[in-house]
């Protein structure tokens, strides 16, 4: 998050000054993005696999602290929720076989997660929502006992001032009420990060933004939630809902702080940086006294502490991230992935989100003046109602446009170009063809780890959902630790 956080309490003057110091980071930035050669370099990867801890009857278990104390792991880090824990994934170049090195690591990682939570009685579960969690285990007692989570809760009520309220509409429409930010903590994702030289970011990041939706809709993994049959990717909606900081009655016009995105990149990552620290008020008000401006001027790499910790409670689906590490570069955060189901489902739908979007880095500026952001912006959130059955938008510079295509349909035809974005990167063509070939079966079957989920609990007929839903991630988790990939459960 930047900053270490050790409190909770602050004063408004503490907000004040925070204000100030995250302006300082933005002059700071600025400087540093002016210099010659700043944030160049090859092109790596990395991830972070966020997974739902429970016992063998697949309730939430409260073992987030025992298991980081024995596994010793620093790739291992403690979650929002006490059953939540993350694992950081070591980077990797692009080139040559960067999923398949992924995909090994997340193998040996859960398999040492998953002997430590048995020894306890439980297990490790990587999926975008877990079925079978309660409402009473998504209230402020089951939260992690760090001060950053107290300090990010006692932020957003300072603004709010109200209950979180939930309302998502789907099969099964879902309303209800949470004491705290400890409901976002239901949201377990697969992150991905792609170190981008400064002077692509903004080709790149619009093309991460058209994108997405499509890697969304074949990936969804979050039907479910308290019992309720939502959404194909319901995680897109509580995450939005559960950390809003907006009084629906009196603000309006304020953002939400799980945008999607707010138009077009036209120059670069900083007017995403700007974008950040002027539409958004602080929420944790932690600051140094670092002269970051001045350590840019003499020649240095600031930290730009502030502005790492202010980015870190702006939860865009796509992130823009700067790295102090070296002399410092820029990172594209791809946060719209879910957890699960096995990690080559995982690493496959990395692969077809990264190579489409390096596939469409070549053409997207011909393509945007034809598709208005909001185009983009509605194909994200229809992808994470419908998935695969989806109807989405796409530009078109051979009559008007955009064009109406399905899901399925539009995901087959850019396959292709997924292919080439990966070829570009120096990606094997064997290490294409085997995580893309797993993207292929999944849109010739049209079976994405959500429909899955739906079959199961639809195939045991009208037995009460609380029960199918046991049912239901047995046989997840059979399938998960058998290693294959969805389309052949």
């Amino acid at each position: 998050m930047g900053l270490p956080v050790d409190r909770s309490s602050f004063t408004e003057e503490e907000y004040r000054a925070a204000g100030v110091r995250l302006r300082e980071n933005l002059e700071a930035l600025k400087l540093l993005m002016a210099r010659p050669g700043f944030g160049e370099g090859d092109s790596s990867l990395g991830a972070e696999l966020e997974i739902v801890i429970t016992d063998d009857e697949f309730r939430a278990l409260p073992l987030n602290r025992e298991l980081l104390a024995e596994s010793l792991d620093p790739h291992v880090q403690l979650e929002l929720d006490r059953f939540n824990l993350e694992y950081n994934l070591t980077p990797v170049p692009t080139a040559g076989r960067p999923f398949s090195s992924m995909q090994r690591d997340l193998e040996v990682a859960l398999d040492k997660l998953s002997t430590l939570a048995a020894g306890h009685g439980g297990q490790v579960v990587p999926i975008g929502i877990l079925p079978t969690l309660e409402l009473d285990q998504l209230q402020s007692g089951w939260m992690t006992d760090l001060p950053r989570y107290h300090a990010l809760a006692a932020g957003i009520r300072r603004l709010r001032q109200e209950s979180m309220h939930v309302k998502i509409h789907g099969e099964d429409p879902l309303e209800v009420e949470f004491d705290s930010v400890t409901a976002e903590g239901a949201n377990t994702s697969f992150q991905l990060h792609l170190r981008v030289n400064p002077e692509d970011f903004a080709t790149c990041y619009n093309a991460a933004q058209l994108a997405t939706p499509l890697a969304l809709a074949v990936s969804a993994n979050s039907p479910f939630f308290l019992g309720h049959s939502l959404w194909d990717e319901t995680r897109i909606a509580l995450f939005k809902q559960a950390v809003d900081t907006r009084r629906h009655r009196h603000e309006w016009r304020r953002l939400a702080r799980v945008p999607f995105g707010h138009g077009w990149v036209r120059d670069g990552a900083f007017e995403l940086f700007a974008e950040s620290c002027y539409l958004y008020p602080v929420l944790v008000p932690i600051f140094s006294d670092a002269d970051d401006v001045g350590i840019v001027k003499a020649g240095g790499t600031p930290k730009l502490a502030e502005l790492r910790l202010h980015q870190g409670t702006i939860w865009n689906w796509n992130r823009p991230v700067y790295d102090s590490s070296g002399d410092g570069h820029l990172r594209i955060e791809f946060r719209a992935l879910p957890a699960g189901p096995a990690p080559i489902d995982m690493l496959a739908s990395a692969a077809f989100l990264v190579g489409l979007t390096w596939g469409l880095c070549g053409i997207v500026d011909d393509l945007l003046p034809a598709f208005p952001f909001r185009y983009a912006d509605y194909n994200f959130y229809r992808a994470a109602q419908h998935g695969l059955d989806a109807e989405l938008l796409w530009p078109t510079l051979d009559g008007t446009s955009p064009d109406s295509k399905s899901a399925v349909d539009l995901c087959r035809e850019l396959l292709p170009l997924a292919h080439e974005g990966l070829a570009q990167l120096g990606i094997e063509d064997e290490e294409r063809r085997s995580f893309l070939g797993v993207i292929g079966s999944r849109l010739a079957e049209k079976m994405t780890p959500a429909r899955w989920q739906r079959r199961i609990v639809r195939e045991q007929g009208e037995v009460p959902r609380d029960h199918a839903l046991r049912e239901l991630m047995g046989e997840y988790m059979a399938n998960v630790r058998s290693g294959r990939p969805v389309t052949e459960w």
